[in-house]
């Protein structure tokens, strides 16, 4: 019995039907779960709809943005969003980037700082702001307690509307910073050691090192740290809900939470999904804007 021999053009058309079968359910998953809720959330935001009126009457078009734009505690709560974004990404940078630069190098029980820096990071928001909340409390918090052994008096950390938005920030970057040190040791355990004992041989110090060839080595993983990090602080909405819901006044009223006020408080799902894809392409902007840049250190290297 003679056995048929494919072709290559057999072969490629298999593999493609092969891979075209194994990619399918994801496709069909990433529709139901992501394209079909933005499209549905895209349709509303140009309608009437409301839980008090679950039904589409008419398309009002911009109106919805329109609304939104005209609304001051929309822009107080872009400000306040942004300056949290700003915040808690440079910081969680700077901190994590120092400490991925100590554990990056030949030091004793390495795999028990590995260990105690992914312990906040596995936390939930929810049990991290719970547990903050309790440890900050103005009369029985052990945070006041520990400050009144050496004559601090107590403070109300979450009821002023300068300090609560900096406890916000102080707790997410505790929650938040070892993710940031995960990513950059990785990118820089990663990195040749051939151009690091050049410049040894050649007489650099441990400044010109570092910005000379760590940084710009580190530019593509640093970009993607930022990036994601970035997307994640504008998601927040966890640790406001539980430590703060917005307050004092709407000190702490970041987006997230404010357009979860417009759906389940004032029931204005129309106007909430209208913020919301303000809020995306916001996030797309700058997400494109980091691509823009990895792009052109790639072209430069």
């Amino acid at each position: 019995m003679k056995m048929r021999k494919f072709s290559r053009w057999d072969l490629q058309k298999q593999e493609k039907l092969t891979g075209a079968l194994f990619i399918t359910p994801t496709l069909l998953c990433l529709i139901a779960v992501v394209l079909i809720p933005l499209v549905y959330s895209l349709v509303i935001s140009f309608s009437d709809y409301s839980f008090l009126r679950p039904i589409i009457s008419e398309f009002r078009g911009w109106e919805n943005f329109r609304h939104a734009f005209e609304d001051q505690y929309f822009w107080n709560s872009l400000l306040v969003t942004l300056k949290f974004v700003v915040i808690v990404v440079s910081f969680e940078f700077l901190i994590g980037f120092a400490i991925a630069l100590l554990l990056n190098r030949e030091i004793r029980f390495k795999g028990v700082y590995y260990a105690i820096l992914t312990i906040p990071m596995v936390m939930s928001p929810v049990a991290v702001g719970l547990i903050w909340k309790m440890l900050l409390h103005p009369e029985l918090g052990v945070i006041n307690w520990l400050l009144s052994l050496v004559g601090i008096p107590p403070v109300n950390w979450l009821g002023t509307t300068s300090g609560a938005i900096w406890t916000i920030v102080f707790v997410d970057i505790w929650h938040q910073v070892s993710f940031m040190i995960l990513v950059l040791l990785a990118g820089l355990v990663s990195l040749p050691n051939e151009p690091f004992q050049a410049a040894k041989i050649d007489g650099a110090n441990s400044l010109q090192i570092l910005f000379k060839i760590t940084i710009p080595l580190m530019r593509p993983v640093i970009a993607t740290a930022l990036l994601i990090r970035t997307i994640m602080a504008f998601r927040t909405y966890d640790l406001v809900y539980v430590m703060t819901k917005g307050g004092p006044g709407v000190s702490t009223d970041v987006l997230s939470y404010f357009i979860y006020k417009k759906t389940f408080m004032g029931l204005d799902l129309a106007q909430a999904s209208a913020i919301s894809w303000v809020l995306l392409v916001i996030v797309l902007l700058m997400v494109l804007a980091l691509f823009k840049f990895m792009r052109t250190d790639e072209e430069v290297a």
